[in-house]
């Protein structure tokens, strides 16, 4: 019956459809920042952080390190493949095969799912269904992909610039571009100390994800950019409303090294490149378990940015972004 057709092709479309709005979704909440890259970085936005980093000085502190028993301990978890998702779209793919099957299997005379079949026009708008969602997520990356590409391509390249712009002879120099961006920093406060920023950089950083986990950024908005507060605030509520939890358990951070630092608009900005590891899993409210793992620790590497006006002022988070 042409019925009983179409309800099969209305549960296989929605099925796809749900299985990956859903796992997407779960994805959405992995860490505060929603596991992606997100906030600004100034005119270095549309830029990938520098992997580079002089190495610390002797009296700087090296290896673990861990938050103290007054610190929440809570932190990002890397961008893997999900095994959700995985599995999502194998159920998803045996239903539509034995959907298919049923339908060929009436067609030579076999018998179909439930003694019906489908016929070979109704075979093709399902193919069509899934097309369009295919295409519809493929124009969707491809938009933010030309977005981005845009905003790079307004700058003239490097070798465009030297060749209108020739630079000045200077003396060859072993300075890093660290080292020189945090002495330009102290020309306008002498009294910067980096292990003493690092100190603070994970401070906030601890702070941060503990407000993450309770779902509520206010505690920390100090301590947040305008628009970081916002877009972090956002995604909690969002957890709230789905009336879900981000579990954060036993983090350790193995280096905080600083990678970039510069001054643009009166501003100051230093980016430090975090390692760490721990327990990342998320849960209902009523405590069922929805993703990620309370047994198998998972690592992660992310660029924090942080900025404040030019001189001593307090620092604030900027911009997350992921390691490519």
């Amino acid at each position: 019956m042409i019925t009983a057709k179409w309800f099969k092709i209305g549960c296989a479309f929605f099925t796809v459809l749900f299985f990956t709005l859903w796992i997407m979704e779960l994805d959405a909440f992995a860490r505060a920042g929603g596991g992606r890259s997100t906030g600004s970085r100034g005119s270095r936005s549309y830029s990938s952080p520098s992997r580079s980093y002089s190495t610390p000085s002797p009296s700087q502190p090296s290896g673990t390190y861990r938050p103290s028993p007054s610190q929440p301990m809570a932190s990002p978890m890397p961008q893997q493949p999900n095994i959700w998702r995985s599995l999502a779209m194998g159920v998803a793919g045996g239903f539509l095969g034995s959907l298919l099957f049923s339908s060929l299997s009436h067609g030579m005379g076999l018998g179909g799912f439930g003694g019906t079949g489908i016929g070979l026009i109704e075979i093709l708008v399902f193919g069509f269904l899934l097309y369009a969602i295919y295409a519809y997520f493929r124009r969707k990356r491809q938009a933010e992909d030309s977005t981005v590409a845009y905003y790079r391509t307004q700058s003239p390249s490097p070798t465009e610039q030297s060749r209108a712009y020739p630079p000045p002879q200077q003396p060859a120099s072993s300075e890093s571009d660290v080292d020189q961006g945090i002495r330009h920093l102290r020309q306008m406060d002498p009294s910067f100390d980096e292990v003493r920023f690092k100190e603070a950089a994970m401070d906030i950083f601890f702070r941060i994800q503990g407000a993450w986990a309770n779902r509520d950024m206010k505690s920390v908005k100090h301590s947040l950019t305008d628009e970081m507060f916002g877009i972090l605030q956002g995604d909690a509520d969002r957890l709230k409303a789905e009336k879900k939890i981000n579990k954060l358990d036993n983090i350790a951070v193995r280096s905080s090294d600083i990678t970039e630092v510069w001054q643009e608009g009166g501003m100051d900005f230093i980016t430090v490149r975090l390692l760490a590891s721990l327990l990342d899993y998320t849960v209902s409210e009523s405590g069922e378990m929805l993703a990620g793992s309370k047994t198998d620790p998972v690592k992660f590497e992310e660029y924090w940015t942080f900025t404040r006006p030019v001189g001593n002022n307090p620092w604030q988070l900027s911009a997350i972004n992921q390691a490519d």
